[in-house]
């Protein structure tokens, strides 16, 4: 077709070593993820090995302090290299932000001895957590999971099953939220539970139409002993430390979905000016390029919203609004940009010989996790409005 390549993204970072770690990620990206992306994909194959290379580079650390092996960057640093590794295959993107999510409980509310006995492994050790707190019947509304710890003495015993766990079966960790006491959000406790824990099963992998190399599973705890000193806060404390978890978690799921939105963009860009019809390549054709120019709008407006709601956490200002609106907005455009990517390359964009039909169908998930996006419209409206009248 052509050899043109579309311009890489300007990224305005803070300092020069953000500068340098986003040439690394760049670089890594290229080389590493995104030759083998469709392939790996197809095959449902998961890149364990890509991790562990992540976690050697340090890029399973990012917005964590560096006294336990963080990478002490700023939240609008960690974003921008999501999305460059997102863009590259969102199984990795996506994966690290799981990892990112699954270390946040016990960073921020660990107590300091176990902060120091688990968090260097789990940030710079090569191993790989996820997150558990959605079950078969408890997905939107959270706090009614059953999933219970019951203590004896200084051991808990876990007993039920978490679902749509991403990692499920292969984490080295995961960070579960079980119900210590009665019903609703108050009786939920946090614990962290190693992933070779006797009684943990996983079931076997859910069969997706994206994201195939990333597995998503349920996971049954029969009579999981954990003892106390891996309970995260304080007990009944758990609900709240996975609301905080999830503000987080949803501006990853944004970066995440900036990401294939741009690599769609990027391969838009490339095909239409190669591609000729009429004699000249189709990007001269207006409609051609205002529907580019409307998916570029998409992803910068993207981009800006959850950069805003980054800097708002980097400075310690409240960003569970900006959260809810930047994963809302970039997951929708994602979808949109992904479609239109398709319908610009045609019936090449049909085909598995293309990349931009894998981007679509993985940018529909990103409309769901982490809070499906009539659930972020909520978390907006109350915010705005102030909770329902009953």
């Amino acid at each position: 077709m052509t050899d043109y390549v579309p311009p890489p993204v300007d990224r305005r970072l803070p300092t020069e070593e953000a500068r340098d770690l986003m040439a690394l990620v760049r670089e890594l990206a290229e080389r590493e993820i995104r030759p083998a992306a469709a392939e790996e994909e197809e095959a449902g194959r998961f890149p364990r090995a890509l991790f562990t290379l992540l976690s050697e580079s340090g890029l399973l650390s990012l917005p964590y302090a560096d006294e336990f092996g963080g990478g002490g960057q700023p939240y609008e640093v960690y974003l921008q290299v999501l999305e460059e590794l997102a863009a590259a295959r969102l199984t990795v993107g996506l994966g690290v932000s799981v990892h990112t999510l699954a270390c946040h409980a016990l960073a921020g509310y660990g107590t300091k001895e176990q902060r120091a006995e688990y968090l260097p492994a789990m940030l710079g050790g090569g191993l790989l957590g996820a997150y558990c707190l959605s079950e078969p019947a408890a997905g939107s509304d959270a706090a009614s999971l059953t999933t219970r710890a019951t203590r004896s003495g200084d051991t808990w015993t876990l007993e039920g099953t978490k679902a749509w766990i991403t990692h499920g079966g292969v984490a080295d960790f995961y960070t579960v939220l079980a119900r210590t006491g009665g019903n609703g959000a108050h009786g939920i406790t946090a614990f962290l539970v190693p992933g070779d824990a006797e009684g943990l099963r996983p079931a076997k992998p859910e069969r997706k139409m994206g994201m195939k190399g990333s597995p998503t599973a349920q996971l049954h705890f029969d009579g999981v002993r954990v003892p106390d000193s891996r309970r995260i806060g304080d007990e009944g404390q758990g609900f709240s430390i996975a609301l905080s978890a999830l503000d987080s978690g949803r501006l990853g799921i944004a970066a995440c979905a900036i990401g294939v939105a741009q690599a769609a963009l990027d391969e838009a860009l490339a095909y239409t000016a190669g591609r000729r019809q009429f004699g000249r390549p189709i990007v001269d054709f207006q409609g051609l390029r205002f529907m580019l120019a409307d998916m570029a709008t998409q992803v910068e407006a993207g981009r800006s919203l959850y950069l805003a709601a980054a800097r708002l956490r980097d400075a310690g200002a409240p960003f569970s609004k900006e959260a809810a609106m930047a994963k809302l907005f970039c997951t929708d455009a994602a979808m949109r940009v992904t479609t239109d990517a398709v319908q610009l390359l045609g019936g090449y964009g049909y085909t598995v010989d293309f990349p931009v039909e894998r981007f679509m169908r993985e940018a529909k998930v990103l409309q769901i996790v982490e809070g499906t996006n009539q659930i972020q419209r909520m978390v907006i409206a109350r915010h705005l409005a102030g909770p329902e009248s009953h």
